[in-house]
């Protein structure tokens, strides 16, 4: 006999939206997250763009989950009263170099099932953005902002409502086999005095987010032969000085760099109407997990260095001209689980079997696992589905 049927690890909203998937299988559910409330570490610290899904290579699981999840997100926002706006974002290609790339991305959006995609000239830009100085734009109307935070706490409440039960403050520091499942070991983290404990789960799902390589190496998992190290990269904003609020509309990006290791730094608006700029990509010299020795007491540095002001204006300038180095100044930050520091890498979604059967690893769940989380919970529930039959 065991305790409980599935145990979700990491209450970020990936784990929550996986807990309310589950939980509709009549199964018996917790979930477990380390920090004292949940949504606080990589969901809370990012763009919180819902996005349109044209970076991705067709056929990866981040193109198909990225455009399922946004239909999926903006529907459950929408019924879970979450604040969703479709604002839409602007690819600007500021030389005429940079076209063919826009090119390049509205075919690879409309491969992966990417609704609206078009391209837009100099003028139309100018009548939509006139503050955006560039010469053409890939214009994705359906790419939207929304409290990410808040979504992941309506995917957690309507677990509780079904039964399952949601502990925050509450880290998994041992995972043994135990029969045909798992013994998942518990320290409480925190300020809360109790007692750690154990129990018995016939399934384990693994969406630790910056932590899911570790907590597949607690079952056993050889990370580094499967390519499963995670990288933690830090991403940095910058705020423009609210005198400028209202000037953009739409989020603004610009042609991704070429070897693909982000986004580029763009316009962040908040659902205020607040810009920022962000994030950048500062790889990190140590992994700032290793300071975690206890799998205990755990602090990842969330200050952002105000000496990357610098290259922030220089990237920003050359689509925004009327910013000022002044109108800057350091934000906020978020840590990234890169499975490649350079180039494209899947998320990496596993039903293990053999003698790690009874779990389920969700590792390297980066952007866009933010839009794509509840096409993955769907996903992750379909092979709990499978694995009771």
């Amino acid at each position: 006999m065991f305790d409980l049927d599935v145990t979700v690890v990491g209450g970020g909203i990936v784990g929550c939206a996986v807990a309310m998937e589950v939980s509709k299988l009549g199964l018996s559910t917790a979930l477990l997250e380390m920090e004292s409330g949940l949504a606080r570490g990589t969901t809370s610290r990012n763009s919180e763009v819902s996005h349109g899904g044209m970076y991705y290579p067709t056929g990866s699981l981040k193109a198909r989950y990225c455009v399922e999840g946004r239909r999926l997100l903006k529907e459950f926002c929408g019924q879970a009263g979450v604040d969703y706006q479709e604002c839409g974002k602007v690819i600007v290609a500021v030389d005429d170099t940079e076209i063919l790339e826009l090119e390049r991305l509205l075919a690879l959006g409309q491969a992966n099932g990417v609704e609206d995609l078009r391209l837009i000239g100099a003028a139309e830009l100018a009548a939509m953005e006139p503050d955006v100085r560039a010469k053409a734009g890939l214009f994705s109307p359906r790419t939207a902002i929304f409290d990410a935070e808040g979504a992941a706490r309506a995917y957690a409440r309507m677990a509780t409502e079904r039964g399952a039960q949601v502990l925050s403050g509450s880290r998994v520091t041992g995972l043994e086999r135990f029969q045909n499942g798992w013994e998942v070991t518990i320290t409480p983290t925190g300020d809360r005095r109790r007692e750690g404990w154990r129990h018995t789960s016939r399934i384990v799902i693994n969406a630790a987010g910056l932590w899911a390589d570790r907590v597949a190496a607690l079952a056993g998992i050889d990370i580094e032969g499967r390519g499963w190290v995670q990288h933690l990269t830090k991403g940095n904003y910058f705020a423009v000085n609210n005198a400028h609020d209202g000037r953009i509309k739409s989020l603004i990006y610009p042609v991704p760099p070429a070897e693909g290791t982000s986004l580029g730094v763009h316009v962040c608006l908040d659902l205020a109407g607040q810009m920022k700029l962000g994030p950048d990509l500062e790889t990190m010299m140590n992994d700032p997990r290793d300071t975690n020795t206890s799998l205990v007491d755990f602090d990842l540095d969330y200050r952002v260095d105000p000496r990357r002001q610098a290259s922030f204006y220089e990237d920003a300038k050359r689509f925004l001209p009327w910013l000022e180095f002044g109108d800057l100044t350091p934000a906020m930050c978020g840590f990234r689980p890169k499975l490649a520091v350079t180039g494209f890498e899947d998320f990496a979604i596993r039903r293990e079997s053999d003698d790690f059967g009874g779990l389920i690893n969700l590792v390297g769940i980066e952007s866009p696992g933010l839009t794509s989380a509840p096409a993955i919970a769907v996903a992750v529930a379909d092979l709990v589905r499978e694995m009771e039959q």
